[in-house]
């Protein structure tokens, strides 16, 4: 039994994922990061992550 041709599929461009928030003054930003990785055993974690925004904030620093 002969097959059927298929269809060609149609190429679909992929959106670009948004990334999360940028910060808006990354030198302060790799400061701050780089303080929270001294300061915790683990620093790839959530309370770590957490504590680099609160400071990174509280120093002046913003996200877009």
């Amino acid at each position: 039994m002969p097959r059927k041709p298929t269809k060609a599929k149609k190429k679909t461009t992929k959106k670009k994922k948004k990334k999360g928030a940028t910060p808006t003054n990354p030198s302060l930003y790799a400061r701050v990061k780089a303080e929270a990785k001294r300061k915790f055993k683990v620093y790839p974690s959530a309370y770590a992550n957490g504590w680099l925004v609160r400071e990174y904030k509280k120093r002046g620093g913003g996200y877009r």
